[in-house]
């Protein structure tokens, strides 16, 4: 190395993708939660009625 010159630092390559993909896994978890609710709410309490 000549003087003055800096060591030269390797980009990090998988940063870009490795952002996309946890925002899309978190996107993903959300929507399945939302569906979990939805499901749960609609869905009717059987053991309730049962017992009468």
């Amino acid at each position: 190395m000549s003087k003055g010159e800096t060591p030269k630092q390797p980009k990090p390559k998988g940063n870009a993708r490795d952002d996309r993909l946890k925002q899309a896994l978190k996107a993903n978890l959300a929507r399945r939660k939302a569906q979990a609710r939805v499901r749960d709410v609609e869905k009717p309490r059987q053991n309730e009625d049962d017992d009468v």
